[in-house]
């Protein structure tokens, strides 16, 4: 018999980014490497652990429906398949085209775990001291417990290849590994980050972030201990049939889930008990100086090295990304074609809360009957509307973290006032919402006003019925915010600030899940947890330890960082929200009719009512090629 891989594949764009070494690019050939002369010489060995780092299936910047490490996706984010936001053009629905529009990961993530196995079974015979070996050994580990948690959220139970495969013409059968269940699947991903722990270092020193530590490692145990248990928990809620789910490969009981909670709150009380991380300016003394403080860790995850326990790096010469190129807001452009196609929802925002009523998700009032805020019917005569002398003034009392994480009409960017508007009150009375008319403008005591807000559409960054213009200004009312940078410019493959994967806030939000999810653990621990992150958000006031405000501040805190696609797929609130949804949007216009003008918001729907749904088995990826490989398939509509 001989080895399946007797090559390992070396991207050159890791060799370049990683080394710079001019000796390891004479190694011969330059795409493929023998395996014996990467692992004997101490470069290739670390360039190999670079290639499997840049293999991981990390939910980035460069993360979409294409897959990982692409950026040509038109301005598509993960967040547009889930209750965050929405494309300006592009509805982000599951069910575009193709069916379940998002990357498959099965031979991506299981060539990963090949080229991990392969170094696994190499460690024993590298010339390197003991401890060297259990260090190589623990990254190993992570790095495919890290793959096999991409597969399993994506398919279910898996194949667990530990070892190397050996090619047999003979007996090709050997090669066919078949599922384990998706309970046994989830228990391996944690024992292989325990074992991943015990292996690795305390710290890296000054590579702290950028590799696996036994924290970092406890730290994804944290997040897949979570996800098990509420899989475990929930699963009900979408009950699928058929082979696979009596054969256990998907689907687990409710009894299983608090074992899966209890291991996410033992890992995310290692790293809190670590001493190693906080939470980045915990104690601002005002909102104002805490939306810096967000804008400042998101732009810079560097400012931050207490939070951010594991980082994938974007400073590196080609490796940039688009999202100030596709999310800027069209008055701060740069000369992107096509920016401002992230568009923060209606109810996201209105979940953030208020500081004078915190604990509560404070929707925008926009009439004198408080009911009105779940009419989204459009303008009504006969309602009457608050006036507003600024389009910000709504907005002012939020959550500090709405400000630093969306831009809201009116607010200042790159030294820029954001002006969306959608329309005027004709001073007769007479609406004028999302036509563009009177395209002239129309003059009031000496002041003329514009339906956008602006004469050039390059003064304002909302709306517009041009197709030539709408497609770069928001249409929810809202445009994004967070991990711009406030200046430079949006030019494309330019954006270099670093992706923090995993923060020590979500460790924080994991526990106090973990707790409440499953009465296990320490309550007083876990209400401490959820209240920090609060206070750093300058909420001064605590807030009592519950499922509803634990997974309002899970929303709040996280949003944006392509989590709450993972987290509707295990609480199974994928199919419930996309139940045939329409979007909807927050409309501000000028009224003309009142002396002096202002502000009124209208709740309508988004420019396109087309329907969103979600059906139940879209849960499940389809594995692919199963009549080659023999596994069974999951559940398909």
């Amino acid at each position: 018999m001989k080895t399946l891989k007797k090559y390992v594949t070396v991207l050159v764009l890791t060799l370049l980014a990683t080394t710079g070494c001019n000796d390891i690019l004479d190694l011969q050939p330059q795409d493929k490497l023998p395996i014996e002369e990467v692992f004997s010489d101490p470069n290739g060995l670390k360039l190999y652990l670079a290639n499997l780092y840049y293999q991981m299936p990390v939910e980035d910047f460069r993360y979409g429906e294409e897959g990982w490490h692409s950026n040509t996706n038109g301005g598509r984010n993960r967040a547009m398949y889930t209750d965050e936001a929405i494309h300006t053009e592009w509805l982000g629905n599951y069910g575009v085209a193709n069916g379940y529009m998002a990357p498959h990961y099965w031979e991506q993530g299981y060539r990963l775990i090949r080229d991990v196995n392969l170094l696994l079974e190499a460690v024993p015979t590298l010339d390197v001291t003991d401890q060297t070996k259990a260090y190589i050994t623990g990254e190993a580990l992570f790095i495919r417990a890290y793959a096999y948690f991409g597969l399993a959220m994506r398919y279910g139970g898996l194949p667990l290849i530990k070892e190397t495969q050996k090619y047999d013409p003979n007996d090709l059968e050997s090669l066919k590994v078949p599922r384990s269940t998706e309970k046994a699947t989830y228990e391996f991903i944690l024992s292989e980050l325990d074992a991943a722990a015990a292996n690795l270092p305390d710290s890296w020193g000054n590579e702290d972030g950028r590799r696996a530590t036994k924290w970092v490692a406890q730290a994804l145990k944290s997040r897949a201990g979570l996800y098990a248990g509420s899989l475990a928990k929930y699963w009900h809620l979408a009950p699928l049939e058929g082979e696979a789910v009596d054969k256990k490969l998907v689907g687990m009981e409710a009894s299983d889930a608090n074992a899966f909670f209890a291991a996410s709150i033992a890992a995310s009380e290692a790293v809190m008990n670590s001493g190693k991380f906080s939470l980045y300016a915990p104690t601002p003394s005002t909102p104002g100086e805490a939306t810096e403080n967000y804008i400042k860790m998101f732009q810079d995850p560097n400012v931050a090295p207490m939070e951010a326990i594991f980082v994938r790096g974007f400073n590196v010469v080609g490796r940039g990304h688009n999202y100030n190129f596709w999310f800027s807001p069209a008055q701060v452009r740069a000369g992107a074609p096509y920016p401002g196609r992230m568009n923060p929802l209606v109810e996201t925002v209105d979940l953030f809360e208020e500081y004078s009523h915190p604990g509560e998700s404070a929707p925008i009032i926009t009439t004198t009957d408080p009911n009105d805020v779940n009419d989204y019917n459009g303008y009504n005569p006969s309602k009457t509307y608050l006036h507003f002398d600024e389009p910000l003034d709504p907005f002012k009392d939020k959550d500090a973290r709405l400000h630093a994480y969306t831009v809201l009409p009116g607010s200042m960017m790159r030294g820029v006032k954001i002006v969306i508007q959608a329309g005027l009150i004709m001073p007769d009375g007479t609406p004028q919402i999302r036509t563009g008319v009177p395209s002239e403008g129309i003059t009031v005591n000496g002041v003329t006003y514009w339906p956008w807000g602006a004469q050039n559409p390059d003064d304002y960054s909302g709306f517009n019925s041009n197709s030539s213009v709408a497609s770069r200004n928001t249409k929810t009312g809202y445009s994004m915010r967070k991990f711009l940078p406030e200046a430079g410019t949006a030019q494309a493959n330019a954006g270099i600030n670093d992706w923090m994967d995993i923060r020590y806030a979500e460790i924080l939000l994991n526990y106090a899940e973990a707790v409440v999810e499953s009465g296990l653990g320490d309550a007083a621990k876990a209400s401490n947890a959820l209240n920090d992150i609060r206070r750093r958000a300058a909420f001064m006031t605590p807030i009592p330890l519950t499922k509803e405000n634990v997974f309002r501040e899970r929303r709040v805190e996280l949003l944006f960082e392509n989590k709450r696609d993972a987290d509707m797929k295990r609480r199974r609130e994928h199919h419930q929200y996309f139940n045939n949804r329409l979007a909807w949007a927050m409309l501000p216009v000028l009224d003309l009719s009142v002396s002096p003008p202002k502000y009124i918001f209208i709740r309508d729907l988004f420019h396109a009512t087309v329907d969103r749904p979600f059906p139940i088995d879209w849960y499940y990826y389809p594995i692919v090629n199963v009549a080659g490989n023999g596994l069974v398939q999951n559940p398909t509509g």
